[in-house]
């Protein structure tokens, strides 16, 4: 199996930006530890702020890999292209956030991706991407 993770905004500062909400582990490291833990998946990790690279990224993967692992971090709320490009590709995303965006300012309640992503996990840090590579191995 093949899996893409992607990374939005801002969250190439994971482990500096907002420790407090997002813990003190760059995802780089964190990345390596999954790629140990699940060494029969091959997976791959694109990270970019810009939101049309975001885009192109999403449509490459329909042709490259079986389930991509979206966070789109602050264009989850904005970004109607983003939403509409994980509606236009055939493989499965699965919605994640670090932080529960619930518990934070009401524009973040609202997520352009959620209602064609095959399922969300929000809330439990950074193991939100172990949780999501669970649900494609597990399905």
């Amino acid at each position: 199996m093949k899996l893409l993770i992607i990374n939005g905004p801002n969250l190439n500062l994971l482990g500096t930006r907002e420790p407090d909400t997002y813990g003190k582990e760059s995802f780089e490291d964190y990345f390596s530890k999954l790629q140990f833990k699940f060494r029969e998946t091959e997976l791959s990790y694109y990270q970019s702020n810009i939101e049309g690279e975001l885009i192109d990224r999403l449509q490459q993967a329909d042709k490259e890999f079986d389930g991509v692992i979206l966070n789109a971090a602050a264009y989850t709320h904005t970004s109607i292209g983003i939403g509409d490009a994980v509606k236009a590709i055939s493989i499965p995303v699965v919605e994640v956030h670090i932080s529960n965006t619930f518990s934070r300012e009401s524009f973040r309640h609202t997520s352009y991706i959620s209602a064609n992503a095959k399922g969300i996990i929000i809330g439990f840090g950074l193991p939100v991407y172990d949780l999501a590579i669970q649900s494609f191995i597990n399905k």
